[in-house]
């Protein structure tokens, strides 16, 4: 054997080496991009549920308009009782 086949061979090995490197690297980046892709749809379909979830703000102000409404009663009929207390102390 010549040391020219010699050096081929071992060149030969190298870029085999690489190539397969390279193969690996490859598959692996495009099952990333799959990965990426299936979790973008994912978490799209996680924001659409989550904003299905929230009150709106209209059923917001509805409900603290009604609770404010139910707070000025209760505080005007504990007006009208501290009314009737001082009265009858004095």
């Amino acid at each position: 054997m010549t040391d020219q086949t010699f050096v081929n061979m071992i060149i030969a090995g190298l870029l085999s080496a690489i190539s397969f490197i390279l193969k690996v690297i490859w598959d692996g980046l495009r099952e990333l991009q799959k990965a990426d892709v299936e979790l973008t749809g994912q978490i799209g379909r996680v924001r659409l549920m989550m904003s299905d979830s929230y009150i709106k703000k209209e059923d917001f102000d509805r409900m603290a308009n009604a609770l404010f409404a139910k707070l000025d009663k209760i505080e005007n009929k504990l007006d009208g009782k501290a009314d009737k207390i001082k009265r009858n102390d004095t």
